[in-house]
């Protein structure tokens, strides 16, 4: 059985395309979650929802319970997590408005929790292809008939935070590969790949970073009110995915059978 679960941040709290509505709330042995967990129906599916940086936005991206927020999904039997996530482009076509579905990460965080294993047992979790390609495919055909403008593909740079980059670092990723930076992705989709989870992420194009000289250096003003503008299609664009996802085999759910030492 499918049970989505959804991870994201301002103007995913109480989502309107949901029915039957509650609040649960969850404990787990790795602390808090970030937010308790609104549960509704899209149609038939059952959809599990965390505010990544709590009500209100008052957890900053390193101080993000991960590791409880992902427990919690896996206890709750989520079998796909489609996260939301915003982000700066690294690149001209991909314009502040435009959805980005990542296929990739770089890793530049420095501080957090990435694995749930932490005992006398190691896990070296593949992370070749760190995003399920069902479930982007999924969103991104989607996207397609919903006329919805993004991006099937793409590097994305996952910063510590919570300061924004640096002119020489936002260059510097760019020279590396990078599609679009952010500070959330990693290591939630790390976390969700050791616990089984189909994991994929609607990245919305906020900004140009600040390598792009014609634009102002970024701020939160600027961020919020793009996202503001676009939260009706992410809102679509998941209404119109949810019922089109089913249960198959995925190697997702596999991955940490081979990585136990």
């Amino acid at each position: 059985m499918v049970k989505i679960g959804m991870i994201g941040g301002s103007g995913f709290d109480d989502p309107d395309f949901l029915t039957n509505v509650k609040t649960v709330k969850k404990g787990t042995p790795f602390g808090p979650l970030s937010s308790d967990v609104i549960v509704g129906m899209c149609e038939d599916t059952e959809v599990f929802i965390i505010s990544r940086h709590g009500k209100g936005h008052r957890i900053r991206p390193s101080a993000v319970n991960y590791r409880a927020n992902i427990w919690a999904m896996k206890e709750l039997g989520v079998t796909h997590i489609i996260a939301t996530s915003a982000c700066g482009s690294l690149r001209e076509e991909i314009e502040p408005g435009h959805l980005v579905f990542p296929d990739q990460f770089i890793d530049r965080t420095r501080t957090r929790p990435s694995t749930f294993h932490e005992g006398d047992q190691v896990v070296h979790i593949a992370m070749s292809d760190p995003f399920c390609e069902r479930l982007r495919g999924i969103l991104a055909e989607t996207a397609s008939a919903e006329g919805i403008t993004h991006h099937p593909k793409g590097t994305v740079v996952t910063i510590e935070g919570p300061r924004f980059s640096t002119r020489a670092e936002s260059n510097m990723f760019r020279l590396w590969g990078g599609d679009i930076v952010n500070m959330s992705t990693v290591p939630e989709v790390v976390l969700a790949r050791e616990a089984g989870i189909c994991y994929a992420v609607a990245a919305m194009s906020t900004d140009y970073d600040c390598w792009h000289h014609s634009e102002e250096p970024v701020t939160w003003e600027m961020i919020a009110t793009t996202m503001n503008k676009n939260v009706e299609n992410v809102k679509k664009l998941f209404f119109r995915a949810i019922p089109r996802i089913t249960y198959e085999d995925c190697s997702c759910r596999t991955a940490v059978e081979t990585a136990l030492v």
